[in-house]
């Protein structure tokens, strides 16, 4: 089993913005959201392009090459034309520090 690592502080990632950090060759997209942030692997499913370039709408993120909308907690496709999931992390804030957890 992962143990959680960090990957950035609070701070780089405000309230309703995305970060691209980059973890064991792994791109991933930090989502914050309200009092949580929100880990998934920067590549849409439908197309490879990188979910940190979309627009950050609530729980959702939209891929602003096709317009493919993923869910922040499942990574489940919520709109076409993307009909697979994206893969989701474990994510936390211990202090001023967010941790990923992969593998």
């Amino acid at each position: 089993m992962s143990e959680f690592r960090t990957v950035a502080r609070l701070e780089d990632v405000p309230v309703d913005t995305m970060l691209q950090v980059e973890l064991d060759g792994e791109k991933i997209v930090l989502a914050h959201v309200g009092d949580r942030v929100f880990a998934l692997h920067d590549e849409c499913t439908h197309e490879e392009f990188p979910l940190s370039s979309g627009e950050l709408v609530g729980k959702q993120v939209t891929c602003i090459l096709h317009g493919a909308r993923f869910d922040l907690e499942t990574g489940s496709p919520r709109a076409l034309p993307a009909v697979r999931p994206v893969r989701t992390y474990e994510a936390r804030v211990e202090g001023e520090e967010i941790q990923v957890r992969v593998g």
